[in-house]
This record gives structure tokens, C-alpha cells and sequence, in this order.
């Protein structure tokens, strides 16, 4: 087992999103979305950015709560069995077509409910993505002529989490000293040595670019970038597969049988892949 490509990651989960949205089944959605989150979580390591997948599923969740409040009060009418009905509101005439309140069919709300799970599942694989690929490796995969952008985008990157751990040392220690962390009075007695950390942090990290030459355009240079792998391009096929050939999948062996089919390709990195 090794480690994929950071830009393997986001290519397998935009060819992902592709498959979901050809294929246009609540089924495959799931079993996709369900696959994903495992390869996370059997994946993920402690690092700051794996922390960004259960964002993803909140603010999926939300988005499916949010679209399905709005389909019951707000929407145009739509044939199928009455439900249940809410106040309705009269709406000026050139608002011909939609109404608020009303009868609430049930076709009205298994399209919306289909189509907010499509777009949950792009939001998970975006997540995913997200959570899986390093975003230092990722800068440092970059070409060769935009080494130095790298590496300022990968200090700048780096800065905020920082700053949040050592907020959290800072406040760790003056719990140790029975003082208290919480309010405004609190927060001023944490922002002069959090400046202090924070410019001697920098102090040492322009020393250490210093000593090691940045900003030196000589001729010679030992930076790589980071090659693909076949573990990488057994990925990229697997999703251009599940692309190509979704209609012909689905048309030959129907839609069970490609959610399991998919939900297998999918959660396929958990046996190939390095955590």
C-alpha cells in the first residue's frame, strides 16, 4: 500500500460527482455517499484539515433539511397523492405559478427530496477530497517554475492552524494556573502571548528559508515534483469507468446492482491506499 497523489484525490471525487449526477438515482447517490464516508473515515489521519469531512456532512444535512422545508411551504404545484395541506397565502397575479402553503403532494416531495441527495452526495465527495488530500503536498506537487508561489502558499496555509493551537496551548496553561479563558478580560491576557509566540515562530521560519536558500534562483535544484503512481492512475480509471459506462451498467444489470457495483469501486482505497 502507498500514498495517492494529493490532485488524485480531487480528480476521483469531481469524476464521482459526474457519476452521480449521470446516473440521476437516489440508490446510486446513497451507496456512493455511504462508500465515501467510509474511505474517510478508515483513511483520515489527525490532521487539521481531516477535520473538514464532518463540515461537509452538516452542511449537507442542513442543505437537505433547509430544501425540504422550502418544498413544503414554497413551491409550484405539482400532481400526486394530497399529504397534508398548510395556510396558504395569496400571491399578486404576476406571481402566476407559485404559491406558499397549500397541498403538499407526495410527487412534490420524493423530486425534491431526489434531487437534494444528489446534491448532498457532490457535497460529501467535495468534502472528502478535502479531508483526504494534503493541502501542503498538494503545493508541493506544483511545477517546477512555481516552486516559490508553493511554498508561500504553503506557509500561508499553515498559519491559521497555527494560530488556533497555540490559542489553545496559551489557554491550556492558564487553566493550569487557575485563570480563568473565557470572556473579553480572558482574551486580553491571550493576545500579547499569542503575538509573542506568533513572531517568534516567524522569526525562526524566515531563518530557517534563509539558511536553506529561498528566494535563490540558481541553476541547479533538488525539488521533484511528486510523480504519479499506478495506485493513482487504478483510481482515475476507476471513476472514468463508472462514467463512461453508467448508462450501460444501468441499462444491463439495473439499479441495485450498480449501487452495489459502485458502492465496491468506491470504497475500493481502503485496500490499496496508505493512511
Amino acid at each position: 500500500m502507498q500514498l495517492v497523489h494529493p490532485l488524485i484525490w480531487w480528480l476521483w471525487a469531481l469524476l464521482l460527482a459526474t457519476f452521480v449526477i449521470r446516473a440521476d438515482n437516489i440508490l446510486i447517490a446513497a451507496a456512493v455517499a455511504c462508500a465515501v464516508t467510509l474511505v474517510v473515515v478508515k483513511l483520515k489521519n489527525d490532521n487539521y484539515w481531516s477535520k473538514s469531512f464532518a463540515l461537509s456532512i452538516r452542511l449537507a444535512l442542513l442543505i437537505i433539511v433547509v430544501r425540504m422545508l422550502i418544498a413544503i411551504t414554497i413551491g409550484v404545484p405539482m400532481p400526486g397523492q394530497i399529504l397534508f395541506r398548510i395556510p396558504s397565502i395569496t400571491l399578486p397575479s404576476w406571481m402566476v405559478g407559485i404559491r406558499i402553503g397549500g397541498d403538499v403532494t407526495s410527487q412534490r416531495l420524493t423530486s425534491t427530496f431526489h434531487e437534494v441527495i444528489i446534491i448532498a452526495t457532490v457535497i460529501l465527495l467535495c468534502g472528502a477530497a478535502n479531508s483526504l488530500a494534503s493541502p501542503h503536498r498538494m503545493i508541493r506537487s506544483l511545477p517546477k517554475a512555481m516552486y516559490n508561489l508553493g511554498v508561500a502558499l504553503s506557509v500561508a496555509t499553515s498559519v491559521l492552524p497555527q494560530i488556533v493551537k497555540s490559542i489553545g496551548r496559551i489557554q491550556s496553561a492558564k487553566r493550569l494556573r487557575g485563570q480563568k479563558t473565557r470572556g473579553i478580560r480572558a482574551w486580553r491576557g491571550i493576545a500579547l502571548p499569542l503575538l509573542e509566540e506568533s513572531l517568534e515562530r516567524a522569526l525562526d521560519l524566515a531563518t530557517a528559508m534563509e539558511a536553506r536558500g529561498y528566494g535563490y534562483h540558481g541553476k541547479t535544484t533538488k525539488y521533484r515534483v511528486e510523480p504519479f503512481t499506478f495506485i493513482d492512475l487504478v483510481m482515475i480509471a476507476s471513476g472514468v469507468y463508472l462514467v463512461l459506462l453508467s448508462a450501460t451498467l444501468l441499462s444491463h444489470f439495473g439499479v441495485v446492482v450498480l449501487a452495489l457495483f459502485s458502492l465496491v469501486i468506491v470504497a475500493s482505497p481502503i485496500a490499496i491506499v496508505k493512511r
